[in-house]
């Protein structure tokens, strides 16, 4: 039987030990065991052993005393009949806040696959105003997913597997929080696609053995040609493809083993950013780079603040290996992603953590802690960290999703092809990034930005160069509209934009149009 997660691992795994901090989390967690204390998982553990690993995941990630506090208590409503009042008169406002928007709906008014969907909705209504219930509910499905094998109906697993893949780990890359986003997949992805689980896994054992050699051999020449260049002070580590991306990677490559570079990457540490761009240039004067394979995401973030620079080299032996270039600071948010910032400033105090090193990483960061007046460009301290935390324009669009759409099937439809789908990032010519779905268009582009650009819409530009209006956009790709006051979209639209806002912003145009 598992014993559940001591008070003690939660209070060590916070970030504050300040004493009312302590006492909140503490009183939650005595509660949360005696709320509890009569009921069982399917595995036969004690249900309490589920609620205080989402606390301490919580803790662990960085989250704030009440968000670790609704993670304790966030089951307290739905199955331990917990009244609300309750929690507020204890916990306060605030913690009853995450609570409820993370508690499911009621039995009543919902059935089947209806309820469900109803409860995606509630969801990210919630996290549209305080991104923290989101947070909650990934912890929440890790657990969950970890203890898959568990859930008895294979209908049921198969369920809540193929949800997480489609909905949560996707949520969790948007965040930037990998180590999250990697553990759903690879937790899930046996359960959903068992026979290509089994054939991805076989071929990263047939590749074992070379892989680990390779990264062995480069590691100890690159920490040579480093040390001989006087660069010292940095640290390594294996990264390890997860599962379930090397299956994605394979079938987009058609399952040419010989494409992938990086079932391993050799990941490298550094106190800062200048140091990432010294060993970018010792790595390429030792190995010759693969053309097309050098990714600067420190000069470019990702719009989910991932930092890192990427390249692919040969290594001497027939193959080639990816090498990643980071700070302290970019590797704790690669891991953590949003949660990171939460703390930051004392992660800094501690000298554990650099400043970001590029304009990007800071514009992003102001996404969720916005500055107040004319204050400097720094940090965000803890204070403006509690509370709720400024929510990206995304979510906000996600939880607008529901507006005009009717069915259940229509509202996950959205879901997965706006919001969670595989992404290309691409830019505008101020140099915005604009992540968009897969073989996405122009049209989708434009509507992204705003409906007015999209609806006035007469061209677009890509790279400098006309293009129809279905040309697929890739990764990197600069996007000019070209607007004009007479244009208007027109039917066709619809059949070449793939994002579903933009075809209900077009649907929306053309009733307009029609209207006398």
């Amino acid at each position: 039987m598992v014993k559940p997660r001591t008070l003690k691992d939660i209070l060590d795994a916070m970030s504050s030990k300040d004493a009312k901090d302590v006492a909140l989390v503490t009183t939650a967690y005595d509660f949360a065991q005696k709320a509890h204390k009569d009921q069982k998982r399917y595995s036969g553990d004690p249900y309490f052993v589920h609620v205080a690993e989402v606390g301490y995941l919580l803790a662990g990630a960085g989250m704030c005393p009440e968000a670790t506090t609704a993670g304790l208590l966030h089951d307290s409503i739905e199955d331990a009949g917990v009244k609300p009042l309750t929690i507020k008169d204890l916990f306060g406002e605030e913690v009853l806040t995450l609570v409820e928007g993370v508690t499911k709906l009621g039995t009543l008014r919902y059935r089947g696959m209806e309820r469900h969907t109803e409860s995606l909705r509630k969801l990210f209504a919630a996290t549209a105003q305080d991104i923290r219930v989101l947070i909650i509910k990934l912890m929440d499905r890790l657990h969950n997913a970890r203890t898959l094998g568990h859930v008895p109906k294979d209908e049921k697993r198969k369920r809540i597997a193929l949800e997480t893949l489609e909905i949560y780990a996707p949520i969790a890359d948007r965040l930037g929080m990998s180590v999250v986003k990697n553990e759903l997949e690879d937790a899930a992805f046996p359960f959903v696609y068992p026979k290509e689980y089994e054939k991805t896994k076989a071929v990263f054992t047939e590749r074992k053995s070379e892989n680990e050699r390779r990264l062995e051999k480069t590691e100890h020449d690159m920490k040579r040609e480093f040390a001989e260049a006087g660069l010292r002070s940095f640290r390594t580590e294996a990264r390890i493809k997860g599962i379930y991306s090397l299956y994605q990677k394979l079938e987009r490559k058609n399952w040419d083993v010989s494409k992938i570079y990086d079932m391993r990457a050799l990941r490298v540490i550094f106190p800062t950013v200048a140091e990432c761009y010294t060993a970018l240039g010792i790595i390429h004067g030792h190995w010759r780079p693969v053309p097309g394979k050098i990714k600067d995401y420190i000069a470019f973030p990702k719009p989910n603040g991932y930092q890192s620079i990427h390249t692919t080299v040969y290594t001497g032996d027939g193959g080639a290996l990816e090498i990643q270039l980071r700070t302290e600071s970019m590797h704790h948010e690669a891991l953590y992603g949003i949660a990171s910032h939460l703390t930051y400033k004392e992660a800094q105090q501690a000298g554990l953590v650099q400043k970001i090193g590029s304009r990007g990483g800071l514009e992003w960061m102001r996404q969720f802690f916005p500055r107040r007046g004319k204050e400097k460009d720094s940090a965000p301290s803890m204070q403006q960290s509690r509370g709720p935390m400024g929510v990206p324009e995304w979510i906000k669009e996600l939880g607008r999703a529901h507006q005009g759409v009717g069915k259940s099937d229509e509202y996950m439809d959205t879901l997965k092809t706006d919001f969670f789908s595989h992404r290309v990032f691409v830019f505008t010519p101020r140099g915005d990034v604009i992540d968009l779905p897969l073989e996405a268009t122009p049209i989708d582009f434009a509507y992204a930005i705003h409906s007015d650009l999209g609806n006035k819409m007469s061209g677009a530009r890509v790279n400098g160069k006309m293009v129809s209006l279905d040309t697929a956009l890739h990764n990197g790709d600069m996007v000019e509209v070209i607007t004009k006051a007479s244009a208007h979209p027109s039917r066709k639209w619809q059949d070449i934009a793939k994002t579903n806002m933009a075809k209900k912003h077009i649907r929306a145009a053309l009733a307009e149009r029609k209207t006398p």
